[in-house]
């Protein structure tokens, strides 16, 4: 059986003979239920605190839930950016390979043909050379024979001083 404060204030006791004082009781179960209704309105003012906390606790778990979420999609999100930026990092490797390789080659094939143009121009050279001797050769010996012809030739010698 719940009391309340007004069924304290207002209890009757049946008289007896050399009972209670009367006031005196009645001032004690005052005193009671003034004491009861003060617990009663802490009571409820605890379970309305009560009742605030646990509505902040829930808007707190839902938040942290939501920041749980964010986290995991920002570490999903990292993830795919690093692997992203790998598969990127690997295609600029690769082209900036082939363009090595590229350049390279066309490099080779430039001494190649710098070396042949070369080998070309020592083969000019020397026919040249070969040609011009030969040219050379062909007048000297003409221009011995026509010495050796000529009156009054020196005989094919040289100039006298």
């Amino acid at each position: 059986m719940d009391l309340t404060p007004l069924d304290v204030r207002y209890q009757e006791f049946p008289r007896a003979f050399r009972g209670y004082k009367v006031k005196e009781v009645r001032a004690y179960l005052a005193r009671l239920a003034e004491a009861m209704e003060a617990l009663l309105e802490e009571n409820q003012r605890l379970r309305d605190a009560l009742k605030e906390k646990e509505e902040a606790l829930a808007r707190l778990k839902e938040a942290e839930g939501e920041l749980k979420r964010a986290v995991v999609a920002a570490e999903r999100i990292g993830r795919e950016l690093k692997a992203q930026a790998e598969r990127e990092a690997e295609l600029i490797l690769k082209e900036a390979k082939a363009a090595k390789d590229e350049v390279l080659k066309e490099a080779a094939e430039e001494l190649k043909r710098l070396r042949m143009e070369a080998e070309q121009v020592r083969t000019e050279r020397n026919l040249f050379i070969d040609q011009f001797r030969g040219l050379l050769e062909g007048y000297l010996e003409s221009l011995r024979r026509l010495e050796e012809k000529s009156p009054g030739g020196r005989g094919g010698k040289g100039p006298t001083p």
